[in-house]
């Protein structure tokens, strides 16, 4: 494990950037080195487990295994401003609880009954806590913020047609909240 390991709290939310050509247009068109998020609890045995929405399924996925899935070893560690008490950690894992084994949504619709992971970060801090974390908006806001951005291979994963009025939520908004605070940050990715 690295230095960041002694820095983690339960719910804590973790966020990576994952090497695939989804992922890295989704880090792309939002402007941040982020393109997954999960949040992190201990599981019986008192080891770290992350829960994520990832393909295909939502799951609790080892920290080590989670972090090893980033490109260039590149992570960053949010915490709610002012910490978690005992009661908040244990609602946020009820409310991950809840959402394990739902399917992914390759699409990013928020209003799907299926998950994708910034959903899942976003619906459990909100069912639990009260708490918005990240900023729900349609995909017209978000593509439209970063202009010289192709938006080629969006048109192509939606089969031609981009869904402009969909709202989503992205990890950049997420990493951003004012609600959080960063407790560790790794140095950022190499690549261009």
């Amino acid at each position: 494990m690295d230095s960041s390991d002694a820095l983690i709290q339960e719910g804590d939310i973790i966020f990576l950037s994952i090497p695939n050509a989804l992922y890295r247009k989704v880090a792309s068109a939002t402007g941040s080195p982020t393109s997954h998020v999960g949040i992190v609890f201990k599981d019986t045995s008192s080891q770290w487990v992350v829960a994520e929405s990832t393909i295909p399924l939502a799951t609790y996925t080892p920290l080590p295994r989670f972090l090893k899935r980033s490109d260039d070893g590149w992570h960053c560690i949010r915490r709610m401003k002012g910490g978690l008490s005992s009661k908040n950690v244990a609602a946020l894992r009820s409310a991950c609880d809840e959402r394990m084994g739902a399917l992914y949504h390759l699409g990013f619709r928020y209003e799907s009954r299926r998950q994708f992971c910034s959903k899942l970060v976003y619906d459990v801090y909100r069912s639990a806590l009260g708490i918005e974390v990240g900023q729900l908006e349609s995909f017209h806001d978000l593509l439209s913020r970063n202009p010289r951005e192709s938006l080629a291979f969006w048109r192509l994963w939606f089969f031609g047609i981009i869904p402009w009025s969909r709202l989503t939520v992205t990890p950049a908004s997420q990493m951003e909240s004012p609600a959080l605070e960063t407790v560790f940050l790794s140095r950022y990715l190499s690549r261009n």
